[in-house]
């Protein structure tokens, strides 16, 4: 096999065109060299090297495999890593890379001291660095020792650790086995530095987020001490606007290895790379006893979360801060195009009814906002005003009260100081949506006549249900628009039904006040233990009712046992499963199947399209033995238990108000039974919107169908990849499929976000991090807000996604947040925690009714806790426990 000398490069000679052939680092250095940044020469094995020296000695690899072809076919056994390294070790180099390599070494002169690098086609990408996953090696003289040196780089690719890290963060590269389809590796050969101080620059602060904050790690000597962290090196922040140095701590006992011009100037030299490549930089660099700064890598830094871009141009001001609004809804993966499209619509209602409609109706708000596919809100204004400074933080003290605290230290920050004149904006706009959505009418009728409020909730939901839509053959502008109408209309019918729920919370609190000194937090709550007319909860009932249906025919029990979800989904579509499952599911879905996990997205599928999850907890229930006598211990004994105890507890509470008199009495009365009555309907606003919602994506699924039918989408699926607009242009015979592929890859991407912030700032700060932990806490414990009362000792089981979730009966829910998808798990789960929440949450109302302990608002959960760990969840105290093994 012969291999052209071509393929090693002078840096100076590749760009990022280059990066499949010389890897993620080196096609970098070469943009750096050409943008004029002072770079050590030297030169590059490209990857078809590396392909030429390992043909046929990997797995799947064929001898007579052209140099350039991509490495090999997926693999479907494991790779033996250890095998493959010392393969590719015992690899002898092709002569015409070994001569090209000696010629180049030879230029940058005799026994020049040399870095070897690797730079992998998976290295230094946008959306991960694999720094430090492939080996380095420093001081390399001689052009034998090159050689070697090289090998050895090639061998690292398959390092365990480097092999652990591509199955983590390249998934479908070769699956858990490691592999990758297309993977190689090429090495950067650099002229050393005699470095009198070297170390990293990160044009961004990598902690905070914050943008045009540069932090530099110092250190005396080679760089790569600082890098690997064997030694403690001085840390500076500068202020790259200004170039003001803004903390500065010593890293050992001697003195700073930088002065502060040249701090000055890296960061300066930093901000220009940062411009060149459109992207924070995660920069190494060192600095030779001339002063001359050598930047020797630059890759971008993948661990930021991007910045949210409002829909129109942000009004003058320092600084924006921006709220995820999907997140703080129990939405934490991404939100589909579509999805985003029509938050923009029920989003932009709220500004209409306040007197500020947006250019359209599918424009959205100004302030509407997307970064990570999550959507984001612009709450400046609020911010900015003492009326929105009151609402916000109160509204979010009981619905996400982690978010509440983030957002009041904001309060202080000189920059976001209250806007004169902006109490009287906002209690205009305040009016206004009070008198659109009929707040008075509501609260009266709720107040005097709760079953009145029940029916016209109930009735709104029919409404939208019943809404005419037109038919499949119409023509798409029109079903596009009747769709979006249908979606504009939901958001007005579901304010109106809160003031109902509204009252029965207030009903409560007047009966705290009433009781002060006489009542209980625990006691309280009790009030609210199965409270009629909530949509969730009769949702999760039913379907526990299906399972103790399914339980009683045997047949049909053991194929929901033996069988895998996905598998049961088919036969069900097919009508294959026994008559039981198949009525029972049907019937099921009939009332239910426009719910989903992620309901809030359009482009999510409904339980109607794909019930797999459905039957994965069917499986589940099924597992936990039905109680004995009259104990509480399935689900629906559990939540009857608990609304005779919430009505025993009313009885109570109403008989001591009594004895302090009867007027006192007959308040606390009143209050206690609204908040009963009324209470549940707090998850029905959010139920219009879905119905609406799930209508629109049955109208829009019907012409993704029709355009994949013509060709003009791939799948009927990639609909929801486009936005209403959009599909009306694709029907009209543009060409979106590029677009809607590229959407697809960064939607796949986004899923494996594991962080995404409550609130960022427009420069890029998360505020959160800024001010680190709410509370300093013990080793072992973990503090939220109390959600359920009660104390249970289990085994925790971390979820990130409820889809195929397998939940032990008794087990500790440990998740980032939840909607409705996930509550059919709260009913086998012996306690709940969670990163998200408020009191007053949908995951801690739903725990609350079933009985379930609840700690919510626990910064770091899912990170801390792992799977199998013993933990007691104290919902009253709002404590996580890790008990010691």
């Amino acid at each position: 096999m012969t291999v052209s000398p071509s393929v090693v490069s002078e840096l100076s000679e590749l760009s990022g065109a280059d990066l499949p052939l010389v890897g993620g680092k080196a096609a970098n250095l070469g943009a750096l060299m050409a943008a004029g940044f002072p770079v050590p020469d030297g030169f590059c094995v490209g990857t078809a090297a590396y392909r030429a020296a390992t043909a046929g000695r990997l797995p799947g690899d064929s001898l007579d495999a052209p140099i350039d072809a991509p490495i090999d076919a997926p693999i479907d056994a494991p790779i033996d890593a250890a095998a493959v390294r010392a393969a590719v070790l015992a690899a002898p180099i092709p002569d015409e890379v070994a001569k090209a390599v000696r010629e180049r070494y030879a230029r940058l002169g005799p026994d020049v001291p040399v870095a070897v690098r690797s730079s992998a086609t998976a290295e230094d990408l946008p959306d991960a660095s694999f720094a430090g996953q492939q080996d380095t090696y420093l001081g390399v003289v001689g052009a034998d020792a090159v050689l070697d040196a090289v090998r050895r780089c090639w061998a690292s690719l398959w390092t365990d650790r480097a092999v652990a890290y591509r199955a983590m963060h390249l998934p479908g590269t070769g699956g858990a086995d490691g592999g990758g389809d297309g993977l190689a590796l090429a090495v950067v050969v650099q002229r050393m530095v005699d470095a009198r101080a070297a170390g990293v620059l990160f044009t961004a602060d990598p902690v905070t987020g914050r943008r045009r904050q540069a932090v530099i790690d110092a250190a005396p000597g080679l760089g790569e001490a600082v890098v690997s962290g064997t030694v403690d090196p001085d840390h500076v922040v500068v202020d790259t606007a200004t170039g003001r140095i803004l903390r500065r701590t010593a890293g050992g006992s001697g003195p700073f290895c930088l002065t502060d011009g040249e701090v000055r100037r890296l960061a300066a030299l930093g901000d220009r790379v940062e411009a060149a490549f459109g992207a924070p930089q995660d920069i190494e660099w060192a600095v030779d006893p001339a002063g001359t700064i050598w930047l020797t890598q630059s890759r971008p830094i993948t661990t930021l979360f991007p910045v949210p871009v409002r829909s129109t141009p942000a009004p003058p001001g320092p600084v924006r801060v921006f709220f995820c609004v999907t997140l703080a809804q129990g939405l934490h993966r991404p939100i589909t195009p579509m999805g985003q499209a029509a938050f923009r619509v029920i989003g932009g209602r709220f500004p209409t009814l306040a007197g500020f409609p947006p250019a359209s109706i599918t424009a959205g708000p100004g302030g509407f906002s997307v970064a990570a596919e999550r959507v984001f809100a612009d709450i400046t204004p609020a911010v900015r005003s003492r009326i929105g400074r009151v609402l916000a933080a109160r509204g979010l003290d009981v619905m996400e009260a982690r978010s509440a605290v983030v957002l009041r230290r904001l309060f202080d920050d000189p920059r976001l100081s209250v806007t004169p004149g902006s109490g009287r904006i906002g209690l205009r706009a305040a009016l206004r949506v009070v008198a659109a959505v009929r707040v008075p009418v509501g609260v009266v009728r709720a107040a005097l006549r709760p079953s009145a409020a029940v029916r016209s909730a109930r009735r709104a939901v029919e409404r939208i249900e019943r809404a005419p839509l037109p038919p499949p053959g119409a023509p798409v502008a029109e079903r596009v628009d009747a769709a979006v109408g249908l979606l504009a209309r939901s958001f007005p019918a579901a304010p109106r039904i809160l003031p109902s729920a509204l009252v029965g919370f207030a009903g409560l609190g007047l009966a705290w006040r009433l009781l002060r000194g006489h009542v209980t937090a625990t006691e309280a709550e009790t009030v609210l233990r199965g409270v009629p007319h909530n949509v969730t909860t009769e949702m999760d009932l039913a379907l526990w009712d299906l399972a103790e249906w399914i339980r009683a025919d045997r047949p049909a029990a053991a194929v929901l046992a033996a069988t895998g979800p996905g598998e049961l989904a088919a036969r069900y579509r097919s009508g294959e499963l026994p008559a039981v499952l198949q009525r029972g599911m049907a019937g099921f879905l009939a009332r239910y199947g426009r719910r989903a996990v992620a309901e809030i997205d359009l482009g999510m599928p409904r339980w109607s399209d794909d019930p797999a999850h459905l039957f994965g907890v069917l499986a589940g229930y099924l597992r936990l033995e039905p109680g004995s006598g009259g104990d509480a211990v399935t689900p629906d004994r559990r939540f009857a238990q608990g609304a005779r105890e919430g009505e025993a507890m009313v009885r109570e509470l109403v008989a001591r108000a009594r004895r302090r008199g009867r007027l006192r009495g007959a308040l606390v009365s009143v209050g206690l039974r609204r908040a009963r009555a009324l209470v549940g309907l707090r998850e029905m606003p959010k139920f219009v919107m879905i119905t609406a919602v799930a209508r629109a994506r049955e109208v829009l699924a019907g012409v993704g169908a029709e355009l994949a039918a013509t060709g003009t989408l791939a799948t009927a699926d990639d609909v929801f990849f486009l936005d209403f607009d959009e599909v009306v242009m694709a029907a009209g015979g543009r060409d979106l499929r590029a677009s809607v592929a590229e959407r697809r890859s960064r939607y796949r991407q986004e899923l494996g976000r594991r962080h995404v912030p409550r609130v960022v700032l427009s420069d890029g700060t998360e505020p959160e991090a800024v001010a680190g932990p709410a509370v300093a806490r013990e080793a072992g414990t973990l503090l939220g807000s109390p959600a359920s009362a009660g104390t249970v000792t289990g085994t925790a089981r971390v979820v990130l996604d409820p889809v195929g979730a397998h939940l032990e009966p008794g087990e500790i829910l440990v998740a980032p947040s939840t909607d409705p998808g996930w509550t059919p798990l709260f009913l086998t789960a012996g306690g709940l925690v969670m990163e998200m929440g408020g009191s007053n949450s949908h995951g801690a109302v739903v725990a609350r009714e079933y009985g379930i302990p609840a700690v919510v608002g626990v910064a770091g959960a899912t990170g801390e806790l792992t799977t199998g760990m013993r933990v007691t969840v104290d919902g009253a105290a709002g404590v996580v426990r890790v008990v010691p093994a």
